[in-house]
């Protein structure tokens, strides 16, 4: 009797229409702005890789442990990330954008950038009181 029925069932099956299956493209879209994902993500995930670390301690060089820090402090520290990435965006546009300047200067709080386009480099000047003076050459690269 139970075979009968299995067999009834898998004659079923075989006699029965072909259902089209139906597919849509895969998308990948990095969330991690060092591999092209959205820039404002950058706050995010390194609040998250600080809360990971296991003995609680900054990366950066702050002594203070992230645990330690009130709610009014990590928004502070949240907001001044995003604030010095959007100036970091800001001068990078001014440095390689659509307009690119031959030099610029740009002052915040007791941090200066300035920059200055030669012929085969860009020369970037960071003088910070915290950690001296960072000069940096970008080669620029020559579009035929």
């Amino acid at each position: 009797m139970l075979k009968d029925v299995f067999a009834a069932l898998c004659a079923a099956m075989l006699c029965s229409p072909a259902v089209p299956a139906a597919a849509s493209d895969l998308i990948y879209r990095p969330i991690n702005p060092s591999f092209g994902g959205n820039p404002l993500n950058s706050a995010h995930l390194r609040a998250l890789a600080e809360s990971q670390k296991g003995d609680g301690s900054s990366s950066l060089g702050s002594s203070t442990a992230s645990s330690s820090l009130s709610n009014a402090q990590r928004f502070i520290s949240s907001l001044e990330s995003r604030l010095l990435s959007n100036l970091s965006r800001q001068v990078a546009d001014a440095i390689f954008g659509d307009n690119p300047q031959d030099s610029g200067r740009v002052v915040f709080g007791e941090t200066e950038v300035t920059f200055l386009r030669g012929l085969e480099t860009i020369q970037l000047t960071i003088t910070d009181p915290e950690t001296g003076v960072t000069r940096i050459e970008v080669p620029i690269l020559q579009t035929n």
